[in-house]
């Protein structure tokens, strides 16, 4: 890895320098083909596994963890930072650079009593999902590895730690900019340092004064939105939306309690710390606009308010377009109509509502339901999904509807094949996860999350000999729900 420091050294009081405690034993658990590529590297070796294990120095490394706060369920903790991950620095890839951290590294200032560690549990899913997102062209953050070790740790009961290598185009959250506008040190000149850095490094199309100001917070509402779109139209939960787990760029980072759903109900809870359901499944969208708030306060002091409340305003409107946009790609609703865009983008918005519902109200499995499209002729009164409704007629009544919205198809065969193009076949379903792990943990046998791991690459392809794992949970995997450590 060649590293740049460029947080490092231009925000000396944004971090403190600590430096990461090696695990014994280390081994690959699993590892990332297409990360490594981001960052130039090919395949894993022996140096490579003593560095990222923490049990050797990474040459240019500089090992940090970072400062910042955040609303965590809607309270606000004025103090928070990396208690279990240490940046090294960002490395230089082909087409950019990434910060490559150690998330279960050991413990930090910011630790608050904690070991700073990762069990290898949590470990296995934020590599997993990292993969799987990635696949799904939803943004995120990636995982390079999974290093398991026989150190034990805590927990409920004895577990074993494990390291995460993550890549991420930026650390910088929403709660960065909290803590510099609330803290003591003085919150404009923090402020216009930390978003002219932000500016620089990930923004460079845009100026540092005023007009460049207004115009990030734009970007920044409109990224949140597109990657709560992605999240809705995937069937993706990530549990635990605090202000200090949303990427300034847009990007899905810190995996705790996500789910994809099986059963979908919008109502779905993946966390089980939230009892009120405040991260639900179906209040995704809600929060990420009252995030988007929490950090436009942190931002009044260099950007008008009036501009704040301008961009917040485009959040709605953002967030459904991408949305819909997505949906019309896996139910095949082209965008050509003698209607009004907006029109048309309201009236397609209740024609996917409606479908949704009727998946609730059948509690049908998500993923396969919107499969079974690639299975539709839309030329014919029958279709496959018909077979697995309750009220038949409600459902005879949204598929005339859906018909007639998509109108003739001269090729049926090949709309059915882009279908499949946009609906996956697998996807990360928390029992499959589950079961990795305890084959790792029982058996010392990493061979299920590695063909997972594959699998989960390509999510849209057939793959025969790996049926079973498109089929709907058995009912202990039901619904699972996780803690914030997974």
């Amino acid at each position: 890895m060649r590293f740049k420091q460029d947080f490092f050294e231009q925000l000396d009081s944004f971090y403190t320098q600590v430096y990461p405690q090696g695990i014994s034993n280390p081994h690959w658990l699993g590892w990332s083909d297409d990360a490594a590529k981001l960052i130039g590297l090919e395949k894993p070796n022996d140096a490579l596994l003593m560095q990222l294990s923490a049990n050797a120095a990474a040459p240019g490394a500089s090992y940090y963890a970072q400062v910042y706060s955040g609303h965590q369920f809607g309270g606000y903790t004025p103090r928070l930072g990396d208690g279990r991950s240490i940046i090294l620095g960002e490395a230089i890839g082909p087409n950019g650079a990434w910060d490559v951290a150690l998330k279960g590294g050991g413990p930090t200032p910011y630790s608050r009593h904690g070991d700073g560690r990762a069990v290898m549990r949590s470990a296995v899913r934020e590599f997993l999902v990292s993969e799987a997102l990635a696949a799904l062209s939803v943004p995120t953050s990636r995982a390079l590895a999974v290093i398991g070790s026989d150190l034990p740790v805590w927990r409920e009961s004895q577990e074993t730690a494990a390291i995460t290598v993550r890549l991420a185009k930026s650390h910088i959250r929403f709660g960065h900019f909290e803590y510099f506008c609330y803290s003591e040190k003085g919150a404009p000149d923090k402020l216009i340092q930390l978003l002219n850095f932000t500016l620089a490094q990930h923004f460079p199309h845009l100026t540092a004064d005023a007009a460049g100001y207004k115009q990030w917070f734009v970007e920044v509402v409109q990224s949140t939105a597109k990657m709560i779109a992605h999240w809705q139209a995937v069937g993706f939960a990530h549990g635990v939306m605090n202000t200090d787990n949303m990427s300034i760029l847009g990007d899905t980072f810190d995996f705790g309690p996500f789910a994809f759903l099986d059963t979908f109900k919008e109502d779905f809870i993946c966390n089980h710390s939230d009892h009120d359901g405040r991260y639900a499944f179906g209040q995704q969208p809600g929060i990420g606009l009252w995030n988007l708030k929490r950090l436009a306060q942190a931002l009044t002091p260099i950007i008008p308010s009036d501009d704040l409340i301008a961009a917040l305003n485009t959040y709605q409107p953002s967030l459904v377009s991408h949305y819909v946009s997505l949906m019309r790609a896996k139910l095949g609703l082209s965008t050509d109509s003698c209607l009004d865009s907006a029109e048309q983008e309201k009236q397609d918005l209740a024609l996917i509502s409606q479908f949704t519902v009727m998946l609730d109200n059948n509690q049908l499995d998500y993923s396969n339901s919107l499969r079974k499209m690639g299975q539709v002729d839309i030329s014919s009164q029958y279709s496959p999904l018909r077979d697995d409704m309750l009220n038949v007629s409600e459902f005879d009544r949204w598929y005339q509807a859906y018909q007639a919205r998509v109108g003739d198809v001269a090729d049926v065969a090949a709309w059915q094949q882009q279908r499949n193009l946009h609906n996956p076949k697998y996807i990360l379903r928390n029992y499959l996860a589950q079961e990795a792990i305890i084959d790792i943990e029982e058996k010392a046998d990493n061979s299920k999350l590695l063909q997972l791991q594959q699998l989960l690459t390509r999510p849209y392809d057939e793959q025969p000999d790996m049926d079973h794992y498109a089929k709907r949970p058995p009912d202990w995997g039901q619904g699972l729900v996780m803690s914030c450590s997974s």
